[in-house]
């Protein structure tokens, strides 16, 4: 073993060819107590490794120990080679692994000692484990609430008398709290059943009262599939797990309300609300006036933030968004914090064609006005200071940088006033911020450019000390080049399509070079690489590989969204071609007679689709575990885009009903075992490929997942059909 001292501590290389990495690379604070004090490590070349303590208040930065004394102790030692290392929590203590132990080394007295095993955890309880219990019984402990019978009663703890709360539970409309809908909708297949006692409630904090949720039960689709080769291949086994698809009945919990003292519900008007999604989440104003939940109609194009009183039952709207194409329900309900103590709530919204922050009147309903505007979408709420009514988010392309999808933390007064740009340098940036929010570590970098950290303040984001820069000479060396950033007009020519291209390492501009778009196109999010490390090993076979975000993706307007409705065919091809051309215009090395195009899940079902309606200028396309059809997918990610209820337009976006117009050379692929979309997707276009008299590859991955190409059998697969196809 090599230890190297100043200031170093040093771990044994991993034995064999070492991957060059990223050295001094981007700071992960771990603060110390509540502190604003830190400790971090770098990652140094030949494996060493140092250790910093930052105090943000007073600006410095220190070596967290003696390390070289540190080294010392541990070369005596004689432990053999020492893993990668750790500070304890309070940065007095290293911890590492050596001799298949684990060591601890006192930084107060530099005595070394092996750790104790840790103790055994004790049994659980029997019967309820103390979270149900908690989540069933009063803030006050005086009563719980259970299910008997599919209704809903209450048991007073201290004399055991029992009262019914409920009449019109049933097997099908139960109070029981259900895990049907975890495992059919949100694809956790293997929940288990909650006991028949415990019901789904929300306590008020002041224990008067209490929120159930009583769900309907539906019928549970399941899918099956068959693992061909198991270690007894002549017994394969079949595996059903549930699995809910567009159209299906679905399983929802209504919230009912009940008064403790009186032992009486409180009706909710529901009925006016249509179709449901859900209700949920459900929340208790800390004064215990009111409750909230979240209510998604089905379909997704309506989605409203209602308030209920709990002395009457009585509902009213706090916030409503409506579109006539999709609600983003998973981005936008998740924006949302309380202000219970001025009746207010912080929500997003798109009703301005960008996505924003909006503050609401709790109480009366309505706009109290816009927190942020502009052409430009906020990405996420990081802190919101309550006392002094600001809020801390993250947000792209307000500052007009030459890429819209830069994230960077801004600030912003809950009236809309004093809106400011923290972290102003051109790339994506990560903050971590101090327990008590004053000071946040700041990391920033961009495709072609390696981290940058530095440690800011939160109320101004004035640089207070700079910390590291990322040392990345032997990764450049290895790939030869970074990835170039390139844009050019879309479909309509006027919006900007933001893209990356990725060059071999022995690239020659002299030479042609066919080209693979990597795609990815759900709506669900953006997908080109906008921090460092973005690389394809594509490149190595003697490929330009490209990738970008057309329209019908996330992070710009809701109308550039909204392109993907009932859409998914589309896939942003037209903006990806007129990209395409306008980089071989510029790069003559791109040869556009030699295209190709892959991609898994969504991507696969794109990827298939670039053959089947845009086989004039895609010559060869590799698609993995493709949802080649909506309405066999899963429900939640389907019904978001392509809406409720299923209609023709689903048939009209399925690469099954196009089969017979594909053109090309396609590698179709798809593992058995895949359960996050039914292999019988990719089955099915591939029996309508055949009956039309379609050729083309064919590998079902006996024992694999979701996501073939992610195996090393289906990767070298992938680049070598490439390899064949895309030939001059």
């Amino acid at each position: 073993m090599r230890w190297i001292v100043c200031l170093v501590f040093t771990v044994a290389a991993v034995a064999g060819a070492e991957v060059p990495k990223l050295h001094r690379g981007p700071v992960e604070p771990h603060w110390i107590g509540q502190s604003s004090r830190f400790w971090y490590r770098n990652d140094l070349p030949a494996g060493a490794e140092e250790f910093w303590i930052v105090d943000a208040v007073r600006g410095v930065r220190m070596p967290a120990f003696d390390q070289a004394r540190a080294t010392a102790v541990i070369a005596e030692a004689s432990l053999g080679a020492v893993s990668r290392s750790t500070l304890g929590a309070d940065a007095k203590t290293l911890r590492f692994r050596a001799d298949n132990r684990a060591w601890v080394l006192n930084l107060e007295t530099y005595t070394l000692a092996a750790e104790p095993a840790a103790p055994e955890k004790p049994p659980a309880p029997a019967g309820e484990d103390d979270a149900r219990a908690r989540r069933a019984r009063s803030p006050d402990g005086k009563w719980e609430a259970f299910a008997r019978d599919d209704n809903l009663w209450l048991r007073e703890v201290g004399t055991r008398r029992e009262q019914r709360l409920s009449v019109d539970g049933s097997p099908g409309h139960t109070f029981r709290r259900d895990a049907t809908r975890a495992r059919m909708v949100n694809m956790q297949y293997d929940r288990a059943d909650y006991p028949a006692h415990e019901p789904d409630v929300r306590w008020s904090p002041d224990s008067k009262r209490l929120v159930a949720l009583q769900t309907r039960i539906v019928p549970e689709r399941r899918v099956t599939i068959v693992e061909s080769s198991p270690a007894d291949q002549l017994q394969p086994r079949a595996q059903s797990y549930p699995y809910l698809k567009p159209g299906d009945e679905l399983p929802v919990g209504r919230p009912r309300l009940f008064d403790v003292a009186t032992a009486r519900e409180l009706p909710i008007d529901l009925a006016g609300m249509g179709q449901a999604w859900s209700f949920e989440p459900v929340r208790w104003a800390a004064d215990s006036s009111r409750f909230t939940f979240l209510f998604n109609q089905r379909g997704h194009q309506l989605l409203q933030l209602c308030a209920v009183e709990a002395a009457t039952g009585a509902l009213r709207i706090v916030a409503e968004e409506r579109s006539a194409t999709f609600v983003h329900y998973s981005r936008s309900g998740r924006f949302t914090e309380h202000l219970d103590a001025t009746d207010e709530v912080i929500a997003a919204s798109e009703r301005d064609g960008w996505l924003h922050l909006w503050l609401f009147n709790a109480h009366a309903g309505g706009v109290k006005n816009p927190i942020t505007r502009g052409e430009w979408v906020v990405r996420g709420i990081e802190h919101v200071d309550k006392r002094s009514r600001v809020v801390w988010f993250r947000a792209a392309g307000a500052s007009g940088l030459d890429d819209p999808y830069y994230e960077q933390l801004c600030r912003a007064h809950l009236d809309g006033s004093g809106f400011k740009i923290l972290t102003p340098e051109p790339g994506m940036h990560t903050v971590r911020f101090s327990p008590d929010k004053k000071f946040f570590v700041d990391t920033w970098s961009r495709v072609d450019a390696p981290p940058v950290s530095v440690l800011r303040r939160t109320d101004d984001g004035a640089i207070v000390l700079e910390l590291e820069k990322a040392d990345a000479s032997a990764l450049l060396v290895a790939r030869g080049r970074w990835p170039e950033r390139f844009v050019a007009k879309g479909r309509d020519g006027a919006t900007d399509i933001f893209g990356i291209i990725h060059r071999p390492r022995n690239f020659d501009p002299a030479k042609k070079y066919p080209v693979v778009e990597r795609i990815y196109a759900g709506p669900h999010g953006y997908f080109t690489p906008k921090a460092f490390g973005a690389h394809d090993p594509l490149v190595e076979r003697g490929f330009i590989v490209v990738q970008l975000d057309g329209m019908g993706t996330t992070g710009r307007s809701k109308a550039f969204h909204d392109v993907a409705w009932r859409n998914l065919a589309d896939a942003g091809f037209p903006d990806r071609i007129a990209w395409l051309k306008a980089a071989a215009a510029k790069y003559p090395e791109i040869d556009l007679s030699r295209v190709g195009i892959y991609g898994t899940s969504a991507g696969g079902q794109s990827a298939l689709g670039a053959l089947l309606f845009h086989g004039d200028f895609y010559r060869a396309a590799a698609s993995d575990c493709g949802c080649h059809d909506n309405r066999m997918d899963k429900i939640w990610w389907n019904e978001q885009w392509m809406g409720w209820p299923v209609g023709p337009h689903y048939a009209e976006n399925s690469n099954v009903t196009h089969a017979a117009r594909l053109r090309g050379r396609l590698l179709l692929a798809v593992g058995e075992l895949d359960r996050n979309v039914d292999p019988a997707s990719t089955y099915q276009v591939a029996d309508a490929l055949i009956k039309a008299g379609k050729d083309f590859d064919y590998l079902v991955m006996p024992g694999a997942g979701h996501g073939v190409f992610r195996t090393p059998y289906g990767r070298r697969r992938m680049e070598e059909f490439f390899v064949n196809a895309l030939k001059p």
